[in-house]
């Protein structure tokens, strides 16, 4: 089957089942689909795939209907704060109701389908709590599904974006992003649906316009945020997206909408001259001034390399995917500091946010025997990391420069062995999992048996890996 360029035209927002439904349009299988969404084993939603006039315009609409309502489509609770607004001074404001979603948080496991103006709702985020899932909980029910690796593989780089900007919207760790079980269902219906779509279309570039985004104010968990909320702001500055702000008051681009557009976006620039082989509409849900709908395009470009205009986080749909992020890497070469102090300067840089510190021995001019100061920070932690140095060293110049890195998806839990509790991190990648003890862990649990570091080690390994297979892991 040949490849094929998607474009999609944003002009009126992107959501989540804004695009299946436009891909639904162009083609994907239904029946295709709805096997591969039975295959993910969660439940408490149903599916209506159909047509709708947006403004006389036939489109298809894909719905995802919850056991439990989550007020998506409710203007006056999303929008209410602000008739209450305009209205305070004539009579007493009615008081909204009380469940209200989140503007760029997850939403966790038990299908719930995401649809802000479109339909697209806003997962509610927890920290710290076992029974909410995290991102390996749903990175785990994609990949126990029976979906083809590479819709797997989508779906879960879209899911790793909205949790990276869930964690630098809250400052958490990614480990730390946990998502409610009522909250999550739809978005893993839209996104795994995105997904299944994109690889039964077989579509290889993907074209997208610039991002037009509405104005004003949404009610959300956390109370009134500003339009575009704070998870579409950080993945629109990550992945280099271009947002267009109109003065349409309402959210027109969603966090799901962003993340799809990080994750599958080849381009942005359309070729010189081409064809349309076919045109696809996705409905939206809500109803602002103007008409909501998705519009998406396959197209023949007539040139099988349509990658020029790639941004910086492009990538090919039939490539492996993994999380990846920027940091900055800074280094400085020390000649004339005590290994005293270069432990201290080390442990001061990891309190204060330091992704990683190493030293590596050198050798400097005349032949001095040195070390190069190495350290991995994000961005808005590199002037803090500089003046710790240049505090805590003799070095007097530093050098740095951006990276990108590709990591693991990776959380810490706590397993109960015949020797006692041992925390051991627990990293994925593709449908491998790997095992990982912690090594004071293991170095508490050697002082208090009788075996060895390394006997010991593989004991905790071994449970683990037994464990997390079984779920009865803490």
């Amino acid at each position: 089957m040949d490849k094929k360029t998607l474009y999609l035209e944003c002009y009126s927002g992107i959501s989540g089942d804004m695009t299946v439904a436009a891909l639904l349009d162009l083609g994907a299988d239904k029946e295709f689909l709805l096997e591969g969404l039975k295959s993910l084993n969660v439940d408490g939603y149903r599916i209506e795939i159909g047509r709708k006039a947006i403004s006389s315009i036939d489109a298809c609409d894909f719905h995802v209907i919850l056991d439990e309502d989550n007020h998506d489509h409710d203007m006056d609770y999303l929008f209410g704060h602000e008739e209450i607004s305009e209205r305070k001074h004539v009579q007493k404001a009615v008081p909204l109701r009380k469940k209200v979603l989140a503007p760029g948080s997850i939403k966790a496991v038990k299908l719930k389908s995401e649809h802000s103006h479109h339909g697209h709702s806003h997962p509610h985020l927890h920290y710290g709590r076992h029974e909410h899932r995290n991102l390996m909980d749903i990175q785990t029910i994609i990949e126990n599904s029976s979906i083809t690796a590479k819709a797997k593989e989508i779906a879960k780089r879209i899911f790793t974006i909205i949790a990276e900007a869930e964690a630098k919207a809250h400052g958490k760790s990614l480990e730390e992003v946990h998502f409610h079980e009522v909250g999550a269902v739809d978005s893993i219906i839209d996104i795994t649906a995105v997904a299944i779509c994109l690889d039964n279309l077989n579509i290889d570039e993907v074209i997208v316009s610039e991002l037009y985004e509405g104005t004003g104010r949404i009610t959300c968990q956390h109370g009134v945020l500003p339009i575009p909320v704070p998870a579409v702001v950080n993945i629109a500055a990550k992945h280099h997206l271009k947002l267009h702000i109109t003065n349409v008051k309402g959210e027109l681009v969603t966090p799901t909408g962003a993340a799809i557009v990080a994750a599958i976006k080849t381009s942005d620039t359309l070729p010189k001259d081409f064809s349309i082989e076919k045109v696809g509409l996705g409905a939206g849900k809500r109803k602002y001034e103007q008409p909501s709908f998705l519009r998406g395009m396959l197209l023949d470009t007539g040139d099988e390399d349509n990658s020029s205009a790639e941004h910086p986080d492009s990538f090919r749909l039939n490539c492996s995917l993994v999380p990846t992020d920027k940091v900055w890497v800074l280094e400085a070469n020390i000649d004339d500091c005590t290994g005293e102090a270069l432990s201290v300067a080390m442990d001061i840089l990891f309190r204060n946010g330091a992704r990683d510190v190493y030293y590596t021995p050198i050798y400097m001019k005349k032949n001095r025997p040195a070390y190069l100061l190495g350290v991995i920070c994000t961005e808005d932690k590199v002037e803090v990391m500089e003046e710790l140095i240049f505090h805590h060293t003799t070095t007097i110049g530093i050098r740095k420069h951006e990276a990108y890195r590709t990591t693991l998806l990776r959380e810490i839990k706590t397993i109960t062995t015949p020797y006692g509790e041992a925390s051991v991190k627990i990293c994925s990648y593709q449908d491998k999992t790997y095992y990982y003890p912690e090594g004071d862990s293991v170095k508490k649990l050697c002082q208090t048996s009788n075996l060895d570091y390394n006997t010991l080690y593989s004991l905790i390994q071994s449970q683990a890996a037994k464990d997390f297979k079984e779920g009865s892991t803490n």
